[in-house]
């Protein structure tokens, strides 16, 4: 198991950014592929973005493409989230994901190790 640890949520206005990052304390994350999902109340969890191992593939959700950037620096043992053009649909806690597993890292059903969340709001 890993400890995942998000942070870069906060407030902001439409149109505005955010970049999350994911870290994992004393546990190298370059064996994993990684994900970011989101959750708004009364819903269901919410596939964003994932990320390969290397970094050599990535994949969106519908909502985000074109707005949202996931990436990787193995050397610092960080993922990210860049979040352009954000609009008030997108308020929810975000949590980064991380999984062994090479294929249906769009789904959440590989994750075995989950971040406690950060908030973000985003105002109209």
């Amino acid at each position: 198991q890993v400890q995942l640890v998000e942070s870069g949520g906060g407030l902001v206005q439409t149109g505005g950014s955010l970049r999350l990052s994911c870290t994992a304390n004393g546990r190298s994350l370059s064996a994993y592929s990684m994900g970011w999902f989101c959750q708004a109340p009364g819903k269901e969890r919410e596939f964003v973005a994932a990320i390969s191992r290397s970094g050599g593939s990535t994949y969106y959700g519908d909502s985000v493409k074109g707005r949202f950037t996931i990436s990787r620096d193995n050397a610092k043992n960080t993922v990210y989230l860049q979040m352009n053009s954000l609009k008030p649909e997108d308020t929810a806690v975000y949590y980064c994901a991380a999984t062994k597993a090479y294929s249906g890292i769009y789904y959440p059903t590989p994750y075995d190790n989950w971040g406690q969340g950060t908030q973000v709001t985003v105002s109209s």
